[in-house]
């Protein structure tokens, strides 16, 4: 590694300080993608500017129909939650097949999607659920916040906070992993949030999107004969030693049928 300085601020104000006075400077969350990079040397901040001891970041929450959760909030506290397992139960089971045990205890939800790794689970999650994300500076919707290839509509200084995820009448994620990454081939989360349909793919192309033929077929029928016949475009998918991007354009039929079965089936949400 590179020599850089260490910073474990203790409040957002103190962090947002250390970031201001240093451009170089990186924010460390759980670290599962910056500190095997340190390792390679393939970055050389700075500075680390610890958010662990952030109060403003962690905690997950519930504002009626809203479901809120820090951005420091580990994976593994996302799925022991009783509130989250009742109000997003497709949100708990997406997070349960993100990686290994080890990333799922020190990995965090906003260290995934402001590294927006294009074949991560969480920003399918996101986006499908309409989520909003929110910064020290301002609210985001999901559908801007995805930008391309590692990159997100974070501004430079800005530190995000939280997540807000509406709830949904009926959501599944269905995933086909790469069985030694264990990162998503191909990733579907459909999803049904105040009366409209989501369809959000990951780990197909350079970014996270929205699948709209399926939705428009979906929202004049929800049930996986309504998909069964669409036929998703190769042009513009990742194509790769693992996936070609016509497979992974079968993929994303055959997941969304299966996502959209598994919605129909799961039990209806609790409190």
């Amino acid at each position: 590694m590179y020599q850089f300085e260490y910073h474990k601020p203790t409040s957002l104000a103190e962090a947002l300080g250390l970031l201001a006075e240093d451009a170089d400077a990186k924010l460390l969350a759980g670290g599962q993608t910056l500190i095997p990079t340190l390792r390679q040397r393939l970055v050389s901040p700075s500075a680390l500017i610890d958010l662990a001891g952030v109060p403003e970041l962690t905690g997950i929450g519930r504002s009626g129909e809203l479901l809120s959760i820090g951005a420091m909030s580990r994976y593994a506290e996302i799925i022991e939650s009783p509130m989250v397992r009742a109000i997003i139960p497709s949100l708990s089971r997406t997070v349960e097949v993100v990686g290994d045990p080890l990333v799922r205890n020190r990995g965090t939800i906003g260290g995934s999607l402001a590294n927006n790794d294009p074949t991560a689970d969480l920003t399918a999650a996101v986006l499908a659920l309409d989520a909003t994300v929110v910064t020290d500076r301002r609210s985001i919707s999901a559908d801007a916040f995805f930008v391309d290839l590692f990159e997100t509509a974070l501004e430079p200084g800005e530190i995000l906070v939280r997540i807000e995820f509406p709830r949904p009448s009926r959501s599944a994620y269905i995933k086909f992993r790469n069985p030694a990454s264990r990162y998503a081939l191909v990733g579907v989360f459909v999803a049904e949030v105040a009366g409209r349909v989501r369809v959000a793919v990951t780990g197909a192309g350079p970014k996270v999107f929205r699948e709209l033929m399926f939705e428009e077929a979906l929202q004049r029928k929800f049930s996986p004969e309504a998909v069964k016949d669409l036929e998703v475009s190769a042009s513009g998918l990742s194509s790769d030693l693992h996936a070609s991007a016509e497979y992974r354009a079968n993929l994303i039929s055959v997941l969304a049928r299966r996502a959209v079965s598994a919605a129909l089936n799961e039990p209806s949400h609790g409190i």
